[in-house]
């Protein structure tokens, strides 16, 4: 495996690789846990080359405290990348990334107002600018995201159809720990006890799947509201049951399309999201 820091040194090393080669790419925050590791043996399986890019991006935070919290641990994120037989690793200073401020403004229309966009501002912009740069630097035939950021995905998807970029989008499913709890960097700035009771997430997306049929959405969003919010560690930030394609609030439960809860929550001062297909 092989850690390049700098943008001519990531290029020089992909340049120099033999022709007819598939690149995967797995771009990550760092701090990683077994969902990333699962994004990477998928990449491996399909790409005969796979780079892997660690890059805490400051143009995807709104909030300076959440970007100064973020859990970083470049050897250990290292040690796991070897292990698993990554070809290249790509770890670039900020000053690599954006040598110059990108002023670049997106537009994903509705898909960006529901959610983490009308929570978290500019969150997206951010997310797409650091991702089209990836993909421009990189040149992979494959990215690999993770669906626990469900609405990532949607927007990188409609990023790489606005830009014509050749690029195939492979999502890859949601890895939990042993209690369910969708597994994310964050987790690492839980407590103990934090972490237990977070779990309550998880198991209130899974009962909300089985009470699907049995309640109308309104009264779905409502019970999963109550449920997290009753856990004395817990504070909804939102409950959304969207369309899994326009990303926008399902009305009534036997709309014949995918149904999608998606939940925001606070635990202690640790944001934490995640997901479940109703049906």
């Amino acid at each position: 495996m092989k850690l390049v820091k700098t943008v001519n040194d990531l290029q020089d090393y992909l340049h120099r690789l033999p022709g007819g080669k598939t690149v995967g790419l797995v771009p990550t925050m760092g701090a990683l846990h077994r969902g990333h590791i699962s994004l990477v043996k998928r990449a491996l399986k399909e790409n005969p080359v796979v780079v892997v890019s660690i890059f805490v991006n400051p143009t995807q935070f709104n909030d300076p405290k959440d970007l100064e919290r973020y859990p970083r641990n470049l050897e250990a994120d290292l040690q796991l990348l070897e292990e698993a037989g990554v070809t290249l690793v790509f770890a670039p200073a900020v000053e690599e990334i954006y040598p110059e401020p990108d002023t670049r403004k997106f537009n994903f229309g509705a898909l960006e107002t529901v959610m983490e966009g009308k929570h978290r501002p500019g969150h997206f912009n951010g997310v797409a600018q650091v991702v089209s740069k990836l993909f421009d630097l990189v040149k992979p035939d494959k990215a690999y995201f993770g669906q626990k950021d469900f609405q990532q995905l949607a927007i990188i998807k409609n990023m790489v159809q606005q830009l014509g970029l050749p690029v195939e989008i492979v999502p890859c499913p949601i890895v939990r720990e042993k209690s369910g709890l969708a597994m994310s960097s964050r987790n690492e700035l839980l407590s103990a006890e934090e972490r237990k009771n977070a779990a309550v997430i998880s198991e209130t997306l899974f009962k909300a799947k089985e009470l699907a049929g049995q309640k109308s959405v309104q009264e779905l969003a409502e019970w999963m509201r109550e449920t997290i919010n009753k856990n004395p560690f817990l504070h909804v930030e939102y409950i959304e049951i969207v369309d899994e394609t326009s990303l926008q609030p399902v009305n009534n439960r036997n709309e014949e399309n995918t149904k999608v809860a998606c939940v925001a929550a606070f635990c202690g001062k640790v944001r934490l999201i995640d997901n479940m297909v109703l049906n």
